[in-house]
């Protein structure tokens, strides 16, 4: 370990180029199911969580290998992975207080 790496808190090397291609060709695949379940008639009802949950992996993935937080400081992953928590919540609850309390279109 490099003394430049010690003086940042790295305790292990970053990954390799081989490692950041295999995460942009799961991203890929994550990618062509998300289009893929969105055009699929059957799974309409349950569509926005299906989305959601492949929403929230790409994002975990992005975030720890190419922001490089896989490598960082724990405290760094929670101030990314606390809001996306936060977000997805509300989200989910703007949803179904929507759908159950959305007004009525008569006039």
């Amino acid at each position: 370990m490099s003394e430049q790496a010690a003086a940042a808190g790295h305790s292990e090397p970053h990954a390799s180029n081989r490692t950041y291609v295999g995460v942009a060709a799961v991203l890929a695949v994550l990618t062509a199911l998300e289009v893929m379940v969105f055009f699929l008639p059957s799974v309409q009802p349950v569509l926005v969580p299906i989305l959601l949950v492949l929403m929230a992996a790409k994002f975990a993935l992005v975030v720890m290998f190419f922001m490089h937080l896989k490598f960082d400081a724990n405290i760094f992953s929670g101030l990314f992975v606390g809001p996306l928590i936060i977000a997805s919540a509300i989200i989910i609850s703007m949803i179904f207080l929507y759908i159950n309390y959305a007004p009525s279109g008569g006039s």
